[in-house]
């Protein structure tokens, strides 16, 4: 997908009008000519990657050996592999050693997490250069700035967003205006308006979009199955939690200015974000903690276990939010008070959102929990002596409860008169391999929307920005879907957009 020659076929057009099936036929002559998993430079979707931090590099390694993905650029405003942190001290590091076959590979740098944009050209052209080296792949192009990127990559496919939660709806919207074939990371913004706007833009483009996190939603057909057949009688409540924050979580602002890394720039780090002295704990595998930053444990979470019980049970537009949280206290001097917190997630928390009756469907709450709340324990549980998991979904009728995984995996009745009925999954609880999206590459080549597109993901987007507002309020809020107003507080409508910098409203990038 490199471009055609003069009086060649437009080949995304060609590609656009033609079903799967044919989509076979064209490319398998090549894979005969060219061998096993052969595919013309031609053919191939070229790909920037944007955001090589620990999880950019993690989710990169596996795309190097798909024959229809070539990486030509990479994107971060970090340099080096200075300054990061990851799940354990080895982990990355081998999984780069074994995928590049080189066990003498380190990452430069302080020389103990990978990451940057460095190492990233480096991995991309040393696995080429080797692993593939048949195919002569040019060396691929590192970016500081995504905006440059845009300008001087005027030949790009599609771009993959690894960045940090505040990046991604003000590089997806750029990505589109190009005609750019995206697929992100969640959330798709950690601000309502901004995810509204690219999702609005995502279905006025050709453009084939994918949210990631799409591919681990298990189907909720057995689910849907007892529901719809009455097994629990009438839905009433959903719950949903998770065992997250796994990362600390600050309640108090840096007040120290530790120096900035070396080959780090800050000022494209923050993004649209405003002006504050550089400090480690809001940047790396620590970012979603913050408002300005993260969208918190829902937006790191609620996007593999939510969206498709939002789409399954068609709930759209909650009217009703109202979190509960955590708080912190500390002295001032010898007089305790509590901190007053508008800038970072609670260590822990729970949100009810309220869903009116909709024709034959009654009202429905979808109950949220992390930081290790959980429901009341069911008597169903009780009587078995039982806890609820760590992680999990529940499904409460006026007649019974279906308990499931965290993902709506392995359901079970637990209560009712058809207490102890249970399904197998349609899929492992959990998803498949999300690191490399076989629906986003075919929709790419075919010129189709995907299954997981941005333009089916405004009821997740909403809702997870919500919590992050209520949160942040700490009120129960009135919401009006139409207006995208909070009617009961005027002052908190200023957490569903951001102020951006100057030379960082999406209008002019």
């Amino acid at each position: 997908m490199n471009g055609t020659k003069s009086g060649n076929i437009d080949r995304r057009k060609f590609m656009g009008g033609i079903t799967s099936a044919a989509l076979a036929f064209s490319i398998v002559p090549r894979h005969v000519l060219g061998g096993a998993n052969f595919i013309a430079p031609s053919d191939k979707i070229t790909l920037a990657y944007i955001g090589t931090g620990t999880q950019g590099l993690r989710e990169m390694l596996p795309l190097l050996s798909t024959p229809e993905i070539q990486i030509t650029a990479v994107c971060d405003p970090c340099k080096s592999a200075v300054g990061y942190r990851d799940w354990g001290r080895e982990y990355l590091r081998n999984e780069i050693r074994n995928t590049l076959k080189n066990p003498a590979w380190n990452p430069g740098g302080d020389n103990v997490i990978p990451g940057g944009r460095d190492n990233a050209k480096e991995i991309v052209d040393s696995y080429y250069g080797t692993l593939r080296k048949a195919e002569k792949f040019k060396a691929c192009t590192p970016y500081a700035d995504f905006r440059e990127l845009f300008v001087k990559e005027k030949s790009l496919d599609a771009v993959k967003i690894m960045t940090p939660d505040h990046l991604h709806g003000i590089i997806a919207m750029a990505a589109l205006k190009r005609g750019k074939h995206v697929t992100i990371h969640k959330p798709i913004a950690n601000r309502l308006k901004e995810g509204k706007e690219v999702i609005d833009l995502a279905k006025k483009t050709s453009a084939t979009t994918h949210l990631i996190a799409w591919d681990s939603n298990q189907p909720m057909d057995n689910i849907m199955e007892w529901i719809n057949s009455g097994a629990i009688g009438t839905l009433k409540e959903v719950h949903n939690w998770t065992n997250r924050p796994v990362w600390p979580q600050y309640p108090s602002l840096p007040t120290n200015t530790p120096t900035i890394p070396t080959g780090m720039d800050w000022d494209l780090w923050l993004g649209p974000e405003s002006d504050r002295p550089y400090h480690p704990n809001y940047t790396n595998m620590v970012f979603r903690g913050w408002y300005d930053f993260g969208g918190g444990s829902m937006a790191d979470m609620g996007h593999y276990s939510l969206w498709t019980v939002l789409n399954a049970l068609q709930l759209e537009a909650p009217t009703i939010i109202e979190p509960n949280r955590s708080h912190v206290c500390d002295f001032n001097d010898v007089v305790p008070f509590r901190i007053k917190n508008d800038f970072s997630f609670p260590l822990a928390s729970s949100v009810r959102f309220k869903f009116p009756a909709k024709g034959k469907q009654a009202a429905i709450d979808l109950c949220w929990y992390d930081g290790g709340m959980r429901p009341a324990v069911t008597e169903a549980l009780y009587k078995k002596n039982k806890e609820m998991p760590a992680e999990g979904m529940m499904f409460v009728g006026d007649q019974g409860i279906i308990l499931a995984g965290f993902h709506g995996g392995n359901p079970q009745i637990i209560s009712g008169k058809r207490a102890g009925e249970t399904k197998n999954d349609l899929k492992p609880d959990g998803g498949s391999n999300q690191y490399i999206p076989k629906n986003f590459i075919e929709g790419c080549l075919t010129g189709k929307q995907c299954a997981g597109s941005l333009r089916d993901a405004w009821p997740i987007t909403e809702v997870i920005n919500l919590y992050a507002v209520a949160l942040r309020t700490g009120k129960t809020l009135f919401y009006d879907s139409e207006k995208m107003e909070i009617t009961n507080d005027a002052d908190a409508n200023k957490y569903l957009t951001r102020e951006y910098r100057k030379g960082w409203d999406p209008s002019s990038i």
